[in-house]
């Protein structure tokens, strides 16, 4: 968000008690002051009441149901803002799931923080902010920002905590916490929740149930299936990925062979081992490993094949960085970190402008990738 303190845009004022918001002509407590927006021009100690928007006001209660969870007068607010807008929750929900689609960020995490005040103690409102959260560190990972995205992750770990401790129990909680966890590997969790939002689920009857509900369910006993059947929620594995992903690479190989010595045909094994060994830049023994985890399933994940091609970039194989790199695009085209080593590579073959097309593609999906970014500034001020 801004750095701005949004607080600073409003004044607080008190309305006669004949003022109305909306049609409904609601009582107003005249002994309670009101926050109104500020205009974009004009002094707030200058101002006509009959100037006065509802909007602005409406506006400014938004705005410290957002900013002023201390606010003695919160409840009051609340009243006047579902009484004269009774769709603003639904409305603005709306609003918010599109600009996280459209990757506006910083709009849609204002919407967010202003439907949580509206209704603080909507759990579906913290779940959302969870898979938002979630979603915006996906994209900065995808960036290169990855301290960026440790840090959304964290963020959005705690709000899917609250979201599976809500009471009632919220199914998708549990659904969605089972992939965020996924994505940390760290499998244990993962299959926790998806057993957890089975045996939420297990009642429904197949005719109440819609396709979507039907797949979720199916699709959740295939993960609890798989970390099973593949042991993936053995301890040395989760120690081995919190050891790497923290510095200590080396401990987490030692965890990770530990591993592999009683389950040889995980691909996710071996891939954490060739991202302990990359890390390490021992490129010639992680290339193996991802070639390994290709060979025992992971071929159909673009993440080794893209692992795969910055070990062979980093042995100067530039011909095999790229047939890896192809193969990524196909499985996730739209993956910037992936398009964007397309862009690299085609520096390394000396293409400018084919390298130019790929960091600018990287760009449409993402206009603040700052590798892109800086990539097309330094081709831009080469050709001047």
């Amino acid at each position: 968000m801004s750095p701005k303190n949004p607080l600073e845009t409003i004044y607080f004022i008190n309305l006669p008690e004949d003022y109305k918001f909306s049609d409904a002509a609601m009582q107003i407590d005249a002994s309670i002051p009101l926050p109104v927006q500020r205009k974009v021009k004009g002094d707030p100690n200058d101002f006509d009441m009959n100037d006065i928007a509802p909007e602005q006001v409406l506006a400014g209660i938004l705005t410290v149901l957002a900013y002023d969870s201390h606010n003695e007068h919160q409840d009051y607010y609340r009243s006047i803002i579902t009484k004269a807008k009774p769709n603003i929750k639904k409305e603005l929900t709306e609003a918010a799931i599109l600009k996280t689609k459209n990757e506006d960020w910083e709009l849609a995490e204002e919407l967010f923080i202003t439907i949580r005040g509206i209704d603080p103690e909507d759990k579906a409102v913290i779940l959302n902010l969870a898979l938002f959260l979630d979603q915006r560190a996906e994209s900065h990972r995808r960036a290169g920002l990855t301290d960026e995205a440790d840090a959304y992750d964290n963020d959005a770990l705690e709000y899917y905590k609250e979201a599976m401790n809500a009471e009632p129990a919220i199914p998708d909680a549990f659904f969605n916490a089972g992939f965020f966890y996924l994505k940390q590997h760290d499998f244990h969790e993962a299959k926790g929740a998806f057993e957890t939002y089975l045996a939420l689920t297990c009642d429904a009857k197949d005719e109440d149930m819609d396709e979507n509900a039907k797949y979720k369910q199916e699709r959740a006993q295939e993960i609890v299936d798989r970390i099973s059947n593949e042991n993936m929620d053995d301890a040395a594995f989760a120690k081995a990925y919190k050891l790497i992903s923290t510095g200590k690479e080396q401990e987490g190989l030692d965890q990770i062979l530990s591993y592999i010595s009683s389950n040889p045909k995980v691909w996710n094994a071996w891939f954490l081992m060739g991202w302990g060994l990359r890390r390490l830049r021992r490129y010639s023994d992680a290339q193996k490993a991802f070639e390994q985890a290709l060979t025992c399933g992971g071929d159909s994940n673009s993440d080794t094949y893209n692992e795969l091609a910055i070990c062979f970039m980093e042995q100067d194989n530039i011909a095999e960085a790229k047939k890896a790199l192809i193969k990524a695009l196909a499985i996730s085209p739209e993956d910037t970190k992936i398009i964007s080593n397309l862009g690299f590579i085609c520096l390394k073959e000396g293409n400018r402008p084919e390298a130019q097309k790929y960091f600018t593609a990287v760009l449409e999906y993402n206009p603040n990738d700052a590798i892109a970014v800086s990539e097309l500034a330094k081709l831009e001020s080469s050709e001047n």
